[in-house]
Parts: structure tokens; sequence; C-alpha cells
């Protein structure tokens, strides 16, 4: 039987907590529990064997450099935050990592890796097969390779699907892009991603997939585009 890490993941922000859930539903193989609530935290970590802890540093009135000085001496834990200047007393504390908000699945599983290596335990195999996102009160699990491409709307995206299918949720796409492998994906405009292995012909204006639909390329991003495709 696969061994199992257990993971803690202490942040204010609901959509903080959704990213790294997303980020180790994955990587596969991890047991998380997340907390909103730093003390509550602190004292699951004290009262159950946690492998790794993700820890925001700006939590209200409570500081992650705080929490960190008084978890378990043997706790391995990655700081997570939006505020670069406490990398090095983040460091100084003997953290693993330094998670900028927002990093990227690599970015995470990079840090994940050290993390796992400092507890001398076996990489993870990155399933990476699937996304979960929330469409009203429902979660639905996609196939990566049932995304044809996502298109940003106000206040919301929309993931259209090999399948036919559409679905509509409230991560705007800055996010869904940090969930998603970026050998497979790609941004082509402020408003689209689309999966690498979906486009059928491409130039400096537009991409077209394979299901015939055509996107515009945005300007910002042509050259990148034209770049990595051609590889």
């Amino acid at each position: 039987m696969a061994e199992i890490i257990k993971c803690v993941a202490i942040d204010d922000e609901p959509l903080a907590l959704e990213v790294i859930k997303q980020f180790c539903h994955r990587l596969g193989g991890i047991e998380l529990t997340t907390f909103s609530n730093p003390e509550m935290g602190l004292d699951y970590i004290r009262d159950n064997k946690t492998d790794i802890v993700f820890l925001d540093i700006e939590m209200g009135d409570v500081s992650g450099l705080q929490v960190a000085s008084r978890l378990p001496d043997e706790t391995c834990f990655i700081f997570t935050t939006a505020y670069l200047h406490y990398a090095i007393d983040g460091y100084d504390l003997d953290a693993v990592d330094y998670l900028h908000k927002p990093f990227s699945y690599a970015r995470f599983q990079s840090a994940f890796g050290k993390a796992l290596r400092r507890l001398g335990r076996k990489q993870l195999r990155s399933s990476g097969q699937s996304i979960v996102v929330k469409q009203d009160y429902n979660n639905i699990n996609i196939p990566l390779d049932d995304i044809l491409y996502i298109e940003a709307m106000e206040g919301y995206s929309k993931i259209f699907r090999v399948s036919g299918t559409c679905v509509i949720t409230r991560m705007i796409l800055k996010n869904l892009s940090a969930m998603l492998p970026p050998d497979d994906f790609m941004r082509i405009h402020r408003s689209y991603i689309v999966s690498r292995s979906k486009v059928k012909s491409f130039n400096k204006q537009e991409v077209i997939l394979n299901s015939g639909v055509t996107l515009p390329v945005g300007r910002q991003y042509a050259a990148d585009i034209v770049k990595t495709l051609m590889k």
C-alpha cells in the first residue's frame, strides 16, 4: 500500500486553502486537513501526527511566524504568503520553503519535494489527471484530457469540455491557471486558456482548436505562443 503523507494547511483565506487542496489532490497520496483558525490548527498538529504543514504568515491578528515557533520540533513546514519581506524570517525559523502567492502547481510540487527529502520520504507520483471545481453547490471533477479551453467571464470562468458540456465556476482564470500543468495548458489571451494538445493550427492572431473553435491571441502572448507551440 502506498505511503500516505499527512499534511495540514492553515490560512485565513478560503481560496488559498482551496488551491492547496487542489494541488494536493493532483499530487495524490496526501491526507490534507485544513484550518482557517491558527490556534485550532496548532492544537490539531500537537495532537495528531503531521508530516508537512502549509502555513500562511499574515492571518488577522495572528502571525504565522509565531505559530511556526510553537510547532513541535520535528514538524516540517512551508510558508505560503503574499508578502516577500517575511522570507528571511521564515528561513530563520528553518522553514523548508517559502511559497509566494499566487504560486503555480510546479512551484508547489517543488516545495513539497523539498519537504519530502527533509523527511527522508520517497517522492510521490503525481497523478495530474483531473481538477475539481465548484459549480453552484456541487464539486465537479474534470479530467484534464477533457478540457478543450477555458474562457474568463466577469467574476467566473467557463470550462469547455471535449465531451461537449460546459462547466461554469466562480473561480477566476488566474486561479484556474495555477491548477493546470504548464506543459499541457497555456494562456493565449487575458480571457482564454487552451489545452496545447487540442491546438490544430495557430499564428500570432488566432488559435484554431481540433473542434473547429477559433480563439483570439492576445498581443502580449503572441511571441510566447509561437515559440512554445513550434517546439
